[in-house]
């Protein structure tokens, strides 16, 4: 029986997966073209497992050889004659696979066995040009986990020789070279010449520079989540809506590979124990298995969060549109918009910086809103010592919540002052909501509705939904304006009760909470 995988290369006779055929066949037409591109994504983004595929396609009218820099040791990046030989031994071991001629493979051997180390870069591609003259089907290099030699200048020298050969098979169609390379990793190998001697003349233009744009989309579709649903169903019999569970895991995810297998793996092998497996494969299993995502101290949540720590602007950027609202226009000049895309944090959302899926603005939320915690945050503190009284047979009293939150705020702050930011008020509510449901229930920021004016803040609990609007009071037109807003957002969500916040500088006003009616809806409104 196949399985959810989140570890390694996905085998498809092995494991339950997104059909890539349609993005390998994309791919192909790029080697078929004789492109030399890099394929550079986040962390845990499919690179492997396409590459997998992708060798597959290719291998009836192509020679294929595709090798992984992490197995070369990095003291071997150290110097030219280290690396030519460690290249050397890495590709003799492909022989088979790649139908490397023994004549190739003597020359290669005859540089690996010498005593006295010499071994140089010229010589291993003069072999490879006589490989590439003498193949009787064109050769694709594949070099994957690029990122392991990215600091290293004999790297630089590699892609110049590269490039070299590239420049001259298309000067005259006489000379032979890789009909097309393709490097993978995190890294975009075109920054590769600000990291590396910066002050050298000859290295001010990328040894990369030859690289076609690869605009291939590479996160999972709804559709094709359904199809890797509708497989598991078909063995499994749970009785799942595969088009709405895939409609939500895609939601949660924007398509990111881990995260889709990881939701999906876990409600398989965990949630499946504790509520059945036909109840698992529901809104509420999905619920779960992002709450046990969020718990765990994952490779992927490790590396954004180790980037962040090593770029601080990164992380006060990432801070500022989530706690703040601030809006980010995109610019691909930008060096840190870059490497905050190149990292996995954020998207391109038409032409605005966003966070790249709802699950990262969770974690994010929760790693700043830490940060604010470790100060002894008071309204934390507050929020978890009366959390037991806001939990009714399973429900939030989400009404409760505001008056306590109300009550607490006034006490502390007294009346508001213009000084205050809606940005302050968001994180303070988020800190005494957060141990109220920490452990049980899930919270995200509704990013199409986000905006300096006002947050929707949406909870998941025990498979619930709740909706609180937070706000500024700008006036009752204003007010009013927002109650048919949330009106309308309730029934986009199927539901007929929603809460409001608003944070009001008028000394006439009434803090409280009151219930309004629009239509059908019931609207708590909460003021500060």
């Amino acid at each position: 029986m196949k399985k959810f995988n989140t570890t390694a290369v996905c085998i498809p006779s092995k494991h339950y997966m997104v059909d890539l055929s349609e993005r390998v066949e994309q791919i192909k037409q790029m080697v078929d073209d004789g492109k030399y591109f890099t394929i550079n994504r986040a962390r845990q983004y499919g690179k492997t497992t396409t590459l997998d595929a992708l060798e597959t396609r290719l291998r009836p009218e192509y020679n294929v050889l595709s090798l992984d820099f992490q197995k070369i040791s990095e003291a071997n990046f150290k110097t030219e004659e280290k690396f030519v030989k460690a290249f050397c031994r890495q590709t003799i071991k492909k022989r088979k696979k790649a139908s490397i001629p023994d004549k190739t493979i003597e020359s290669l051997q005859e540089i690996v066995d010498r005593k006295d180390n010499l071994a140089a870069l010229d010589e291993l591609f003069d072999i490879i040009d006589e490989w590439c003259c003498s193949s009787e089907k064109p050769i694709v290099l594949i070099i994957d986990e690029v990122d392991t030699a990215t600091n290293n200048q004999v790297f630089l020298d590699v892609l110049a020789g590269l490039r070299a050969d590239y420049l001259e098979q298309k000067k005259d169609p006489e000379e032979k070279a890789f009909q097309s390379v393709i490097l993978a990793g995190v890294t975009d190998v075109k920054h590769l010449k600000s990291k590396i001697r910066p002050d050298d003349e000859h290295k001010v233009n990328s040894p990369w520079n030859i690289a076609a744009d690869f605009n291939i989309d590479m996160s999972l579709p709804e559709d094709g989540i359904k199809s890797m649903l509708d497989e598991y169903e078909s063995d499994h019999h749970t009785g799942m809506d595969t088009i709405a569970i895939a409609k939500t895991i895609r939601e949660y995810t924007n398509g990111y590979p881990f995260l889709v297998s990881r939701i999906c793996q876990l409600i398989d092998e965990e949630v499946s124990k504790t509520i059945g497996l036909n109840g698992a494969w529901t809104d509420r299993g999905i619920d779960e298995a992002v709450k046990l995502i969020l718990a765990e101290n994952n490779t992927l949540f490790q590396s954004l969060t180790k980037n962040l720590e090593c770029y601080p602007e990164l992380k006060t950027s990432i801070r500022s549109i989530l706690m703040e609202g601030t809006k980010l226009t995109y610019n691909a000049q930008q060096d840190a918009i870059v490497q905050m895309q190149m990292y996995g944090l954020i998207r391109n959302d038409h032409n605005m910086v966003k966070v790249a899926n709802r699950i990262f603005e969770t974690m994010l939320y929760g790693l700043f809103l830490s940060d604010e915690e470790l100060k002894q945050n008071v309204f934390s503190r507050e929020g978890e010592l009366a959390k037991n009284i806001f939990i009714e047979n399973g429900k939030l009293n989400i009404r409760l919540i505001m008056e306590h939150f109300i009550t607490t705020f006034t006490q502390i702050y007294g009346p508001l002052e213009d000084r205050f930011k809606e940005k302050d008020g968001r994180e303070l509510f988020l800190l005494y909501l957060k141990p109220i449901i920490n452990g049980t229930g899930n919270y995200y920021i509704e990013a199409q509705t986000r905006d300096q004016k006002r947050t929707d803040v949406i909870i998941d609990y025990l498979g619930q939904q709740y909706i609180i609007e937070l706000k500024i009071w700008r006036g009752d037109r204003y007010n009013e304006a927002g109650e048919r807003q949330i009106s309308d957002y309730l029934d986009y969500f199927g539901l007929t009760t929603g809460y409001m916040l608003s944070f009001n500088f008028n000394q006439k006003k009434h803090p409280g909470v009151q219930i309004v009616h629009i239509g059908d809806k019931t609207i708590y409104e909460g003021v500060v």
